[in-house]
């Protein structure tokens, strides 16, 4: 998480909101990474977790990241859950609640939804206060 942070850390520069992403193999290395980048590239799909999964999809040349942990500083919306399911992560682990938009637990739960056909174990609440604080930061100043 501590690098996921970095990476949103460094998002702020760019005017975006400050989440960060990462992907890891089963073996603990990363294979992924990702920022917001909706600001910096006129994308409303660029999402950190959206970047990171392409990412690691490029790098390792396959769709599907069965065995993954996708870390973020920000419980996912219903299109980054979407994206997790579909690119068949394995594992999420998030930071801070996202009580406006969130699908891992705050307003919905897209990926534990007993009609989900992927299943992901969840995390949530790693260093929540850290990444909430930088998201609180972010937005006390706008």
């Amino acid at each position: 998480m501590q690098e996921a942070l970095a990476i949103a850390r460094s998002a702020l520069a760019t005017g975006d909101v400050p989440v960060g992403a990462i992907v890891i193999n089963k073996d603990g290395v990363v294979v992924g990474k990702g920022s917001n980048e909706r600001e910096a590239n006129n994308d409303p799909t660029a999402h950190a977790e959206v970047v990171a999964i392409r990412n690691a999809a490029a790098r390792l040349q396959n769709s599907r990241l069965d065995g993954c942990t996708l870390i973020v500083t920000l419980e996912p919306c219903a299109m980054c859950a979407g994206a997790i399911a579909q690119s068949r992560i394995s594992h999420l682990i998030f930071g801070a609640w996202d009580e406006k938009a969130g699908a891992v637990g705050s307003v919905w739960d897209v990926l534990r939804d007993p009609r989900s056909i992927f299943k992901v174990e969840v995390t949530s609440g790693v260093l929540e206060n850290e990444c909430a604080a930088l998201l609180k930061e972010f937005f006390s100043d706008k």
